[in-house]
């Protein structure tokens, strides 16, 4: 069976949404992402799973492209996600911390400009959500 996962940049005009997952090392942060569950479309799990994990409320959502990941057998869709506020509570289970990155700042962390927080690495769809926004 495959399983899909949303994955997904929520942006508020000009910022972006990076989060540390609990799971990550150092100081990497990346985008948001969970399991679709039965009977959800993929627009409802990225607002649902925006929600459970950062407390923030999503409106538009937009499919940008997938990719398969096959450990264990998932499939990545990738989306942008209109935020609809910016006040952020992380759970404190799967993400132990988040905050709003302005374009000026993602694009000096790509390019290695800064080492505030490490970003997903290159071959990975959260890292292509994030080009995709900030060089767009």
């Amino acid at each position: 069976p495959i399983y899909p996962a949303v994955i997904m940049l929520v942006i508020a005009g000009e910022r972006c949404l990076l989060a540390r997952n609990k799971r990550f090392a150092g100081g990497h942060y990346s985008t948001l992402a969970g399991f679709v569950e039965p009977g959800e479309t993929i627009e409802e799990a990225v607002r649902r799973e925006v929600y459970e994990e950062v407390r923030v409320r999503v409106g538009a959502v937009r499919y940008f492209a997938s990719q398969p990941w096959p450990f264990p057998s998932n499939l990545m869709i990738g989306c942008f996600a209109e935020s609809e506020g910016t006040e952020i509570e992380v759970d404190g289970q799967e993400i132990v911390a988040a905050q709003w990155f302005d374009k000026g700042a993602v694009k000096r962390l790509i390019k290695g400009e800064s080492d505030e927080v490490g970003l997903p690495r290159g071959d990975a769809i959260a890292s292509h959500l994030i080009r995709h926004w900030a060089e767009g």
